[in-house]
């Protein structure tokens, strides 16, 4: 899908910590998307490899370079968000890259075409050095009231959210160390009900071993963290949720297509 007036602004924001390996892959996916009206925002957390090298070469395309010490990586992504000017905020962590040029053509005109909070899609992990082998497909689906109880969520790279939304709602919640980007999609769609739109096409691919699935015992800290979400928001938790939600995505190892 193409867009001809780019009405939307799209604040895209990248959060990066000593990844020369892979920042200029993830800058290069945004930076030749063919929809142009985005405000592209990087915020380092003082790298100490040549990823500041790295991104200088790109400085006069990116919008904002914030480069500071931050209390880790959701403190660096509310850095991010509340310097954003966007009508729309998509958050690309600094192993992960946009499948194609047209992803936020795509986004821009679900937004356009239907008055909606958020938007979001589907997910490939791939491996750390070879991209193109997939090591799990991350297949959505539309939400529906108290889907989060079966242990589905929305990939959140994938996701895009109104700028009004956090400004109305809050921002990462920084009690939680792993899962805030789960605590803070179980806020906006299960308590605060805002609306979304899913769209059935591969969005970002996600290379292996980030922080919330880089070991087993991240993996159980993080399902321990998402069951105290839902106390944090007052919402009545299913406490088999430790189990299932690592179950629902032991099947996605064997999607298909």
């Amino acid at each position: 899908m193409q867009n001809s007036d780019h009405s939307n602004k799209i604040s895209i924001i990248t959060v990066v910590f000593n990844a020369e390996k892979t920042i200029q892959n993830t800058i290069e996916s945004v930076l030749s998307q063919t929809y142009k009206n985005i405000e592209y925002i990087i915020v380092d957390g003082c790298s100490t490899d040549d990823t500041s090298k790295i991104i200088s070469t790109y400085s006069d395309r990116i919008s904002k370079y914030v480069c500071e010490k931050d209390d880790g990586i959701y403190d660096a992504m509310n850095k991010g968000i509340r310097i954003a000017t966007g009508d729309i905020v998509g958050i690309l962590n600094s192993d992960d890259f946009y499948v194609s040029d047209n992803i936020l053509s795509t986004v821009s005109n679900a937004f356009d075409s239907i008055d909606i909070d958020s938007v979001y899609g589907d997910l490939f992990y791939v491996d750390q050095d070879d991209t193109s082998k997939i090591i799990r497909r991350w297949k959505s689906r539309k939400y529906e009231a108290n889907l989060f109880r079966s242990g589905w969520h929305p990939a959140h790279p994938t996701l895009f959210i109104k700028r009004k939304v956090y400004l109305e709602n809050g921002l990462f919640n920084l009690k939680f160390k792993i899962a805030a980007d789960y605590e803070l999609m179980l806020r906006f769609m299960e308590k605060c009900k805002i609306s979304s739109l899913y769209i059935p096409e591969v969005f970002v691919k996600m290379r292996t071993g980030g922080a919330s699935n880089g070991s087993l015992l991240n993996i159980i800290k993080a399902n321990i963290e998402c069951v105290k979400a839902w106390k944090e928001n007052g919402l009545s938790v299913n406490f088999m949720l430790f189990a299932i939600k690592p179950l629902s995505k032991i099947k996605q190892l064997f999607l298909k297509g």
